[in-house]
Parts: structure tokens; sequence; C-alpha cells
């Protein structure tokens, strides 16, 4: 069984900077993709950022120049950063990633249980 576990998330004031961490563990061959969602009060749930596990990256319009992601290939975890963080930026943030695990042929999307970033104005 492979999970992941989010950290990391707080309160912090408008302005101020957080970073995420989510681990995979388990029986995992590979991970291929990694990245970060987050769902609002009242909203669907959105893409933050991804990254491929060769390093490619891509953003949301809304965060991008304030939040970076990164990954740990040896860890299998996956960061973002993020900085200048506003009001809209409240949300369950959650981690995703395309794993094989041992013995499976294929790919399987796992979720992280999610972590609450609240930014104050």
């Amino acid at each position: 069984q492979v999970q992941l576990v989010e950290s990391g998330g707080g309160l912090v004031q408008a302005g101020g900077s957080l970073k995420l961490s989510c681990a995979a563990s388990g029986s995992i061959f590979s991970i291929r993709a990694m990245g970060w969602y987050r769902q609002a009060p009242g909203k669907q749930r959105e893409l933050v950022a991804a990254i491929t596990s060769g390093g490619s990256t891509n953003y949301a319009d809304s965060v991008k120049g304030r939040f970076t992601i990164s990954r740990d290939n040896a860890k299998n975890t996956v960061y973002v950063q993020m900085n200048s963080l506003k009001p809209e930026d409240t949300a369950v943030y959650y981690c995703n990633a395309e794993v094989t695990p041992r013995g499976v042929a294929g790919i399987t999307y796992r979720w992280g249980k999610g972590t609450l970033v609240t930014v104050s104005s």
C-alpha cells in the first residue's frame, strides 16, 4: 500500500511564506509526476503545481512567480515553497502522485489527506 503524507500547513499572515512537504511511502517501484492541488471552501479542487520525475514543472497562473515546486526522487518527496502568500491562497492543499507500486503493472493515482493553509489579511 502506498501512502502520501503532507506536512507544513498552518496559519500565516499575508505576504508570508510556508513550505509544504509530501512524502510517499510503501511498496513503490517508481513515481512519475507529483503535484500539489488545493481546494478552498465552496470551490473545486484545482492544480497548483506539478513536477515530473525529470524536473519539468507546471504552475497555475495564480501562483506563478510566488510558488516553487521541487522534489527529491531519492526520498519520494515533493515540496512546494509558497512565498508572498495572499488570503485567496487559503485552502486545503493536497499532494498527488502517479505511482507504480512494486509488483503491479500500470500507474495508480494516490492522494494525501491534505493540509490546511490559512492566510490572514
